[in-house]
């Protein structure tokens, strides 16, 4: 048997070039950084698509519910302003009706009043008498109804609730004024029933 020197420090050529061809393959870096980092973007991107959309879909959804809900709070002061113009309306047409129900009424007592002045200037509504009792009723009933009588002698002239059916030329006069009431005007609220008739003292030239 023949002893072969060798150093045990040398490796034969066989067991390098196996031991060579059988480990791991060497990388490279920059390969596999660029790898990791696509792999890393396809999946943060598929995340981030999701999560955007549905982000958006609901801000789009909010937005919507918003704006519905100023128009219907629009709505609603539209028509809040309108019902309330409409019972103001309402309320004003009612009292004029009613007030143009009682001027009706009262139309018909005015003759009755109109007597009862003549009486009264004539004497022949003595206190305790029938007749007498007869006219203070009626005036009450005229009085709770609102109707005011007007137009005295020396009060202003007013075209708009006068009715002058005689002008006298008066030394001293400066303005037009009432000398006398030939028929006594009366009104209910701001509804004229009838105006005053009256002669109209005038300014001499």
């Amino acid at each position: 048997m023949t002893d072969k020197n060798f150093d045990e420090n040398e490796v034969p050529e066989d067991e390098g070039s196996d031991a060579s061809a059988s480990g791991p393959a060497p990388q490279n870096p920059d390969s596999s950084e660029a790898a990791a980092a696509e792999g890393s973007d396809d999946d943060l991107t598929v995340d981030d698509i999701l999560g955007a959309e549905q982000t958006d879909d609901a801000a789009g959804a909010d937005d919507a519910l918003a704006d519905a809900e100023n128009a219907l709070l629009t709505d609603l002061k539209r028509l809040q302003a309108e019902y309330a113009n409409y019972r103001r309306r309402t309320e004003e047409q009612r009292h004029v009706e009613i007030a143009r129900a009682k001027g009706e009424a009262a139309k018909g007592l005015l003759p009755v009043l109109d007597d009862l002045d003549r009486a009264a200037q004539h004497g022949d509504l003595v206190e305790g008498t029938p007749f007498f009792v007869i006219g203070e009723k009626v005036r009450a009933v005229v009085e709770r109804l609102g109707v005011v009588a007007y137009g005295a002698a020396g009060e202003d002239f007013d075209p708009q609730h006068h009715e002058a059916i005689f002008q006298q030329p008066t030394p001293g006069a400066e303005k037009s004024t009432i000398l006398e009431v030939v028929e006594v005007g009366y009104r209910l609220g701001e509804v004229e029933l009838r105006p005053a008739k009256v002669v109209v003292a005038v300014p001499a030239e």
